[in-house]
């Protein structure tokens, strides 16, 4: 039986978009720790301005922002032919899979480390690698519950808000479904991760700070959900290759008219 299912393009297909959009949301998370100067990591001086009285504030981005535009992608793809229940069980298994991955993380912190390991790397300027091994992957509860929670409010508004674009607009208009329903998810996403995680989660932070911060967060992916708007064509155009036009016109169709509840 299982050959009979993996024989069938439209269930390798789902697997592959799913792999890709876990994948990559899963790297984003690891990987988010980090912070980057959005100015100085595109040659150019860095920005300094003033919004809602506080100062100073440039572009500093986490590194998790670089996979998410293909989780995007991955949304919009897996809407457009799987429907939003697709889209709802790909988010639901990545959170579960993100929350085990936090929990791995922190068993393997808090297990002692080897003596010899803990200094193995003096010589290429890291003294403890168990400080350094915490520090990157012992991100904060606050980070997690905002993080976890923002994602799974932005996809299910995502598939939400491109469903009913798909309903208003028919079959065309590709990009407008993608970029609306990522552009409106993705201010929810900023706002809730932001709030949730140091706005709720913490007291060293104003509400006019973590708006600023919202701000220009969204800026960016604001942009780059513009700019990565071809792309979506390009995976479409992959997709019917795939399956052939005729089949992949079945399957918008066919998910269009499915119901948002199982």
């Amino acid at each position: 039986m299982i050959h009979s299912i993996l024989a069938d393009k439209a269930t390798r297909l789902f697997l592959v978009l799913g792999a890709f959009f876990v994948a990559n949301a899963l790297l984003a998370e690891m990987i988010g720790v980090k912070l980057f100067q959005l100015e100085t990591a595109l040659g150019l001086a860095k920005a300094d301005f003033n919004l809602l009285g506080q100062e100073h504030l440039s572009f500093v981005l986490s590194v998790g922002v670089l996979p998410w535009p293909i989780v995007f992608i991955m949304t919009d793809v897996v809407n457009d032919y799987y429907g939003v229940r697709g889209v709802r069980f790909l988010t639901i298994l990545t959170a579960a899979l993100i929350a085990f991955a936090f929990i791995v993380m922190y068993i393997a912190i808090g297990i002692p480390p080897a003596d010899f390991w803990v200094g193995m790397n003096n010589n290429a300027g890291v003294p403890d690698m168990q400080a350094a091994f915490a520090g990157v992957f012992g991100q904060g509860m606050n980070i997690i519950l905002g993080s976890l929670t923002a994602f799974i409010v932005g996809q299910l508004v995502d598939a939400f808000v491109f469903r009913r674009i798909k309903r208003a607009t028919g079959d065309k208009r590709i990009w407008l479904r993608a970029t609306g329903s990522t552009v409106i998810s993705q201010l929810i996403d900023s706002v809730v991760v932001t709030y949730v995680a140091f706005w709720i989660m913490r007291d060293d932070f104003s509400f006019a700070r973590c708006t600023a911060m919202v701000i220009t967060a969204y800026a960016y992916k604001l942009l780059v959900a513009l700019l990565a708007t071809p792309l979506v064509y390009v995976v479409h155009a992959g997709v019917e290759r795939y399956l052939g036009k005729e089949r992949a016109h079945a399957m918008r169709e066919a998910a269009l008219k499915l119901r948002d509840t199982p």
